[in-house]
């Protein structure tokens, strides 16, 4: 799905993962795959924008419920979901699913948001309509009832139970979205000064306190352009190669992981599929593999 971003290119994503071994290589970790293939995603060329404000908005939902409705089923089979991007307006499919899976069984779900950009957007505060500067704000409650009341009720996740890594890209009015919702943020500038591993402890204890677990939703502009080239909107000073591979080895650790998502590759920006090949990388160490 590339509807909710302002390029084209990240709908092939998922395509360009696969390419990159995806499937073989987590076989390879002892896993038995199941792909599922492709969530069916109405093309922009033949839907009606809508609200200029949120750009592709209906279409944007009817995709998120539909996959919503397939990761709650891999969950509730005792399956680990991993869903492949697309642009990160995704995520509220995602993460809706396994808000539904816990919900069955009064629990309650933590979340890791690994991405430069805040993604705490609203119509009201967008400076551009294009959704997938606003999933997480919908997944907390915020924005169109169309995204933040898939199933019937919001929030999906509690604010205080999210972590946000990586920030270092946010519009000035979703700056005053962000501070005042109770997300966990931690900037470059944290990570800088603490260094990754202690942020990710933190994150960890955050969303991992009174939760059953939690679902890491990664954005591959969260890693440094100079690693990951193919992504719609890249911004210089990101994490480097390793800090990428220790989050994920550290996150692996905690086994408290349910679930996982790699978005916003774009291949038509890539080069050799490079950002692909990386995204796999780091979906194994996720995964369990490790260097010795």
């Amino acid at each position: 799905m590339d509807l909710g971003a302002g390029r084209r290119g990240v709908d092939m994503g998922p395509s360009a993962l696969r390419l990159a071994g995806l499937n073989e290589k987590l076989t390879s970790l002892g896993y038995e795959v199941e792909d599922l293939g492709n969530v069916i995603v109405d093309q922009p060329e033949t839907a009606p924008v809508g609200t200029p404000q949120a750009r592709y908005l209906l279409q944007i939902a009817q995709t998120c419920v539909r996959l919503s409705e397939m990761v709650e089923k891999a969950a509730d089979d005792g399956r680990v979901p991993l869903v492949l991007g697309g642009d990160h307006s995704a995520a509220i499919g995602t993460v809706t699913g396994m808000s539904r899976h816990f919900r069955k069984t009064q629990r309650k779900l933590g979340l890791i948001w690994i991405d430069a950009h805040a993604d705490m957007n609203t119509p009201q505060s967008s400076p551009s309509g294009n959704v997938h500067g606003m999933p997480l704000a919908c997944l907390i409650g915020m924005g169109p009832p169309e995204l933040t009341c898939i199933s019937g009720y919001a929030p999906k996740i509690e604010p205080g139970s999210t972590a946000l890594i990586g920030l270092r890209s946010v519009d000035e009015a979703e700056r005053l979205n962000l501070r005042g919702a109770g997300v966990h943020a931690f900037t470059m500038r944290h990570i800088d000064e603490r260094g990754l591993s202690s942020v990710i402890e933190e994150a960890v204890d955050i969303v991992s306190a009174g939760t059953a677990g939690f679902h890491l939703s990664f954005d591959m502009d969260a890693v440094d352009p100079d690693e990951a080239p193919g992504v719609g909107t890249p911004v210089r000073g990101g994490i480097t190669y390793r800090e990428a591979h220790l989050a994920m080895e550290l996150i692996n650790d905690t086994g408290l992981m349910t679930s996982i998502e790699m978005v916003e590759v774009n291949p038509v920006l890539d080069e050799t599929n490079r950002t692909a090949l990386l995204a796999v990388e780091l979906v194994m160490s996720a995964l369990g593999k490790r260097i010795l």
